[in-house]
C-alpha cells in the first residue's frame, strides 16, 4: 500500500495539488491535523474534496474543535479517537471501518487508529488535551486493535511522541503520553512540530513527520504486510 502523508497546511491549499502530481498514483491519504489556521473549521472541506484516493483525517490543535463535527460530514473518513481497517486479500483492498472481525489467514490487515489535537502548549491553541486523557483515550483503542492476528498498525496523531520528530531549541516538545505506545504500533504519522520534519526509528516503530504542507512538504510511505514487514519512507518537496 502506497500512502500520501500530509500535516499543516494551516488553510493554505496552494501546494497540494503539486503535491498530489509528485506524489503520482497513491492508495490512501493521511491528513495529520492543522488543517486550517484557527478555523473556520468548514475551511477544510476545500482540502478533503481535492482528494480522490480514501482520505482519514484528523485535527490538530490549531483547529477549532468543531473540525470532529466537519470531518465527519465530509468524504473524510474523521479517525480522531477512532479506528478504521484495510483487508487486502488477493490485491482486492475491502475498506472496513467498523472493524469486523478478520479471519486468522488473512496477513494483509492494516488497521488505522486516530487522535486529534496536541499535548498543552504554552500557546493555549483551541485543540489541546492533557496527557492523562491522550494515553486514556489512545489505550482502548490499541488494545482492542492487538486482538487482531495478522496486523499491521498505523497511528495517526497530530502531536508526535516525544523524543521523536519534536525537537525545538529549547528541547523535545512531543507527547509523552503518545511516546508510552512506541513499539505498539509499526508506524505513527504526525505532524505539530513544523521544524523537526524527519523520519525516526525508535523502538520498533517508524515516526513519520512530513513537515508543513503549506511549504510544499509531505511524505510517501509504502507499507507492506506484516509478513514482509517492510515500510519505507520518501519525504518529498514541490
Amino acid at each position: 500500500m502506497r500512502i500520501l502523508a500530509i500535516s499543516d497546511p494551516h488553510g493554505d491549499y496552494s501546494k497540494i495539488a503539486a503535491i498530489q502530481q509528485r506524489a503520482g498514483d497513491v492508495d490512501l491519504v493521511l491528513v495529520a491535523g492543522d488543517i486550517t489556521n484557527f478555523g473556520p473549521a468548514e475551511k477544510a472541506r476545500e482540502l478533503l474534496d481535492m482528494f480522490g484516493q480514501p482520505t482519514l483525517a484528523i485535527p490538530g490543535n490549531c483547529d477549532p474543535r468543531s473540525m470532529i463535527n466537519i470531518l465527519d460530514e465530509t468524504r473524510a473518513v474523521n479517525l480522531h479517537n477512532t479506528s478504521w481497517t484495510i483487508v487486502d486479500d488477493d490485491n482486492n483492498n475491502d475498506d472496513d471501518s467498523d472493524n469486523r472481525d478478520i479471519s486468522s489467514n488473512s496477513h494483509n490487515t492494516i488497521i488505522f487508529l486516530g487522535l486529534g489535537g496536541s499535548n498543552p502548549t504554552p500557546f493555549n491553541t483551541p485543540f489541546e488535551l492533557q496527557e492523562e486523557e491522550i494515553e486514556r483515550l489512545l489505550e482502548p483503542l490499541f488494545t482492542e486493535a492487538e486482538h487482531t492476528p495478522h496486523h499491521r498498525l498505523v497511528l495517526l496523531t497530530h502531536a508526535p511522541p516525544k523524543g521523536t520528530v519534536d525537537a525545538i531549541p529549547a528541547g523535545n516538545v512531543g507527547s509523552s503520553a503518545i511516546a508510552k505506545f512506541l513499539g505498539r504500533a509499526d508506524l505513527i504519522v504526525c505532524g505539530h512540530i513544523h521544524e523537526a520534519r524527519g523520519v525516526v526509528h525508535q523502538n520498533g516503530t517508524v515516526v513519520v513527520n512530513p513537515g508543513m504542507a503549506s511549504q510544499g512538504y509531505a511524505a510517501l510511505i509504502d507499507i507492506e504486510n506484516q509478513d514482509a514487514g517492510n515500510i519505507d519512507v520518501e519525504l518529498i518537496q514541490v
